[in-house]
């Protein structure tokens, strides 16, 4: 195996293509800011010194571009640029970005999102201009570019292939080296000739040395990093015991030896790349919500000319004060004021609210809601990254980026438990070769069976397989983990937010049944509201089946329907006085001579909502309610389900501040939402879920997606996180007491490597038994 170069910075393998001493432009930037060579010294160095530029000769091409069109300016006079970053590599390049921007006069926020590669910026546009502001960042090399998602995770793309090769070879290679491996096996209690061993062993040989030098290469580039930077980590003693248990085993069979561990090196291996692939497919996933929310501003938008001609314009290319017209059923694609028109407007999406807002000349309408009734004329007033949309997009990123710290538990032990393997081995070494005098051959052959029998496969599966185990039981239960680290967070909650419109309720209006009209009258209105597709006359259609629609209905947008005098529609509309005592959705038949009939709708809650809510609360956990209703339905449905504080009327903000609010408490948040407006929530929260009901925005920035219409697999997904808590420190408890155990054993000499690898394979086997105890309910 070839020596890999460090990164002088960060310690990461420089790629074989490149020159110098760093991985990426950010570790020689970042370096010689550390060393306060300052920034010309390192301009300077980088121009004279080839070698020392980390930078592929396509990058080096940066045209010069004029960022003032894409500046935007605030109502305080502060200017603001959204790009996207091309280029980075690691920390060290966002934080050489950050540093360099920070440095520039007026600059009073410069920020860099790892997953989106965003880059947000915003400075005082007296002191200086965009061109001159982004210079420095030109000028050490990266590209910047108007934000475009479609260019985002190339980067994780090669590399969960490269993953998924490297774990086919090696399954493949596991499952033939252990059948070879059991034959060997049983001749030790039969009779085997040492030819037929030796062939066994060759064979071994022959497939799993190209296998091992393939598949470690992810481990090995990692511990080859830690040890330049000084350093070490799990990949360590992972590289290091499968790099010599498969020299030994290979050195043994050249020698006709009689003992081997090709299987124990290759199965490791095999465990452990599936781990690694499945933590590189979470990780993706705050990528994609932000991904999910810009596509829904991803529409045509029909312009009106001055001398009244159309064209379409992508909404970026739509300039503020412009008219635009949007069809019935249409999406809008820009924030914007209604010029003329009268139309109902789906905002579920943004407002989390069950009734389509009535809209007329004057009212504000936002991106990404739904047209529903009649087309509109529209002034355009934001567009691309000043409206609503995006800068729910911009909450979702601050959120996502604090949760990309999270340090999961197996690393923070491996921390102290690396190094003790380590001097463990050499100890055992030194110790027979200079204290008992021994030859060095059987000391090696000591150490060796110290590193295998404290190689931490067990201690690496101690938390992926309950992970796995726990994600089979939810998924069979219609729950869906998407996050490698919900489990542990689920474990950690103290606090449930909910939010209501589809999540606490089914998020359909549903008629009442109060007595106040009579099946003659239901009938009557079913058939004029059988011509509209407002979601209250779809209501109102579904609970009067075999309903025949009335012949000469017109729908007067924002208003109702009317079948000659006889009229269905709002209690404005149809000149009813407002009563304060009356609360929620309603819609009112008028027939002339007739006292007008009210037909009263609500927004049932799931059938076992109260039911979870009290089993949340006997658990001892805190349960509020966060939505973006009105304040009269808020109050019902938390009366319903048993929720004593609640909050109504929130944005997505607002949202966002409670939930920072409660952390400031040191509260563990679960979120649980469905809208548009919960997904910065979803992305601020400790940990969070969506039912499958939910936009696919919310879904993706959600940890857990669950199906049904019923809350339940809330409170089931706590139990096998707590569940999954308990065993997971059961694992790691039995992984460690298997070492205590045994490496006093290995190092006095009485283990062999190949009990060794009995050994080690043994406590695996033990930590997934243990852990199979989550598929069958009991974790005590």
């Amino acid at each position: 195996m070839s020596t890999a170069r460090a990164c002088r910075h960060c310690g990461q393998a420089i790629p074989a293509d490149l020159q110098g001493d760093f991985c990426c432009r950010g570790c020689d930037g970042a370096y010689a800011l550390v060393q306060d060579l300052g920034l010309e010294t390192y301009y300077r160095r980088r121009s004279i010194d080839p070698a020392a530029r980390p930078l592929r000769p396509e990058d080096e091409a940066q045209s010069v571009h004029d960022f003032s069109a894409h500046v935007a300016t605030g109502e305080n006079g502060e200017a603001s640029l959204h790009l996207m970053v091309e280029g980075i590599h690691c920390a060290a390049c966002i934080w050489l970005i950050e540093a360099l921007l920070s440095k520039q006069p007026g600059v009073g926020w410069a920020r860099v999102n790892m997953t989106t590669r965003r880059l947000v910026v915003r400075w005082d546009s007296s002191k200086i201009d965009a061109s001159a502001l982004l210079e420095p960042v030109l000028k050490v090399g990266y590209r910047l570019v108007p934000y475009d998602p479609a260019k985002l995770g190339r980067e994780t793309e090669r590399v969960e292939k490269e993953l998924l090769r490297a774990m086919a070879v090696a399954g493949f290679a596991a499952g033939n080296v252990m059948l070879l491996s059991v034959s060997v096996w049983a001749g030790h209690f039969s009779y085997m000739g040492p030819h037929t061993r030796d062939l066994m062993h060759w064979i071994s040989a022959l497939i799993v040395m190209p296998a091992v030098l393939y598949c470690i290469r992810p481990f090995a580039r990692s511990a080859f990093s830690a040890l330049r930077a000084r350093r070490s980590n799990m990949d360590v003693p992972i590289t290091l015991g499968v790099t010599l248990a498969t020299a030994m085993s290979l050195a043994e069979t050249m020698r006709g030896g009689e003992w081997a561990y090709f299987d124990s090196a290759i199965t490791l291996l095999f465990f452990l790349l599936i781990g690694r692939y499945l933590d590189s497919r979470a990780r993706g996933r705050a990528r994609s919500a932000a991904e999910h929310l810009l596509a829904l501003d991803a529409v045509a938008v029909t312009v009106l000319e001055a001398d009244g001609t159309q064209r379409l314009l992508p909404p970026t290319k739509v300039a503020a004060g412009a008219t635009v017209l949007v069809a019935a059923g249409e999406r809008i694609g820009v924030d914007g004021v209604v010029a003329d028109g009268r139309s109902d407007v789906d905002t579920a999406l943004i407002s989390g609210e069950s009734v389509p807002v009535p809209v007329a000349m004057g009212d504000k309408v936002f991106a990404g809601t739904i047209n529903l009734s009649a087309p509109l004329r529209l002034t355009v007033a934001a567009v691309g990254e000043r409206t609503l949309l995006a800068e729910i997009v911009r909450m979702m990123e601050v959120a996502e980026q604090g949760r990309a710290k999270y340090v999961a538990l197996a690393d923070r032990v491996a921390r102290w438990y690396a190094p003790v393997v380590h001097v463990a081995a050499l100890s055992t070494f030194l110790g027979w070769t200079l204290g008992v005098g021994a030859p060095w051959q059987q000391a090696l052959l000591n150490a060796v069976a110290v590193l295998i029998i404290t190689c931490p496969c067990a201690l690496a599966l101690a938390v992926p397989v309950v992970q796995v185990i726990a994600s089979g039981r939810l998924l069979r239960q219609g729950i869906l983990l998407k996050s490698a680290t919900a489990l542990e967070r689920f474990a950690e909650v103290d606090t449930v937010v909910f939010d209501k419109t589809g999540t606490l309720t089914e998020g359909k209006p549903e008629l009442i049944r109060d007595q106040s009209w009579t099946p003659e009258q239901l009938a009557r209105a079913a058939s004029l509201a059988a011509a509209s597709r407002h979601p209250l006359a779809r209501a109102l259609v579904a609970a009067a089946p075999g309903t025949v629609p009335a012949d000469g209905v017109s729908e007067e947008p924002g208003r109702g329907m009317v079948a000659g005098a006889v009229r269905l529609g709002s209690r404005a509309w149809i000149s009813i006085a407002e009563d304060t005592g009356v609360e929620g959705p309603e819609l009112w038949l008028d027939v002339p001579g007739q006292t007008p009939v009210r037909f009263a709708f609500a927004d049932a809650p799931r059938p076992d909502a109260a039911k979870v809510v009290a089993d949340l609360k006997r658990r001892g956990l805190k349960v509020e309610l966060l939505s973006g209703d009105r304040e009269a339905t808020v109050r019902r449905i938390a009366g319903l389900v048993g929720i004593d504080t609640w909050h109504s009327g929130r944005t997505p903000a607002d949202k966002v501040a409670r939930l920072q609010a409660l952390k400031a408490e040191g509260r563990r948040v679960l979120m649980v939402g469905d809208g548009l407006n919960d997904a910065p929530a979803l992305a601020a929260a400790h940990v969070s879920a969506s039912p499958s009901s939910a936009v696919d925005v919310s879904q993706t920035a959600a940890d857990v997606v669950f199906q049904g219409h019923r809350l339940g697999p809330v409170a089931e997904t706590l139990r096998v996180a707590m569940g999954s808590r308990q065993l997971v420190k059961q694992n790691f408890a039995l992984a460690l007491g298997y070492n205590v155990f045994t490496v006093p054993l290995a190092v006095a000499g009485f283990v062999t490597p190949l009990i060794a690898a009995i050994a080690m394979s043994t406590s695996s086997l033990v930590v997934i038994g243990n852990a199979l105890r989550l598929s069958r309910g009991r974790t005590g």
